[in-house]
């Protein structure tokens, strides 16, 4: 089929803002071990695996934990965080995101969602949009984190589209940095200063018209 591209989107920060209760999570275990965690730190973490998370903050308080303990505290942040999305619902969906999603159903292209996170299908059930996307690659079925492009490889070969043939959304520099990586069209959603490695960059979906998606499918 001509002009059918992989439109594969990162979730936290980009389609939901549950980036908020992440921090939440992970400010409670830092402030129980003496770690005065803030909005700062907490961009260290943005597109890192739990483990890896677990390991930057432990870092910032120069502590040295058992394994036992480490899997202690990741077991207890998932179980904070997922209390934080019990009440999860459409409202959670960031704007311009829903009108980008609908054109890009009403021009058959494919839609995947590339995550690290965990829990992404829940999330994508509980905010409703979970039939637009025609594949699910999340923490679950990769081992590499990014900036490793093993999850955006993944989407874009289920979809059996090239990687030339696939754009990225994300917010995280080491999202963009995969995308770049990978050799596909990377679109920043967030700073432009943070994100200056994007080929394109806005400020939210907001700012993201049909015309530029419709570029995009015929490029």
């Amino acid at each position: 089929m001509k002009n059918v591209k992989a439109f594969i989107f990162d979730l936290d920060g980009v389609i939901v803002d549950t980036a908020k209760y992440h921090y939440l999570a992970w400010k409670k275990i830092a402030n129980e071990l003496g770690i005065d965690f803030t909005h700062e730190h907490n961009e260290l973490l943005k597109g890192v695996s739990r483990v890896r998370s677990l390991d930057i903050i432990l870092e910032l308080g120069n502590i040295q934990a058992t394994q036992e303990n480490k899997d202690k505290w990741l077991v207890q942040k998932n179980e904070d965080y997922l209390s934080y999305l019990v009440n999860m619902d459409e409202s959670e969906i960031l704007p311009g995101v829903m009108p980008v999603l609908k054109f890009l159903k009403e021009k058959k292209q494919g839609i995947a969602l590339g995550s690290a996170s965990k829990n992404a299908k829940p999330i994508l059930e509980k905010t409703g949009i979970m039939d637009y996307f025609d594949v699910v690659v999340d923490g679950n079925d990769v081992s590499n984190a990014k900036p490793d492009p093993e999850v955006f490889l993944q989407a874009a070969k289920l979809l059996n589209a090239t990687n030339e043939n696939s754009i990225v959304f994300e917010d995280s520099v080491a999202g963009v940095q995969a995308a770049n990586i990978a050799n596909m069209t990377s679109v920043g959603i967030g700073d432009k200063e943070v994100l200056s490695e994007a080929q394109y960059i806005f400020s939210d979906f907001t700012q993201i018209d049909t015309s530029f998606i419709e570029a995009l499918i015929n490029n």
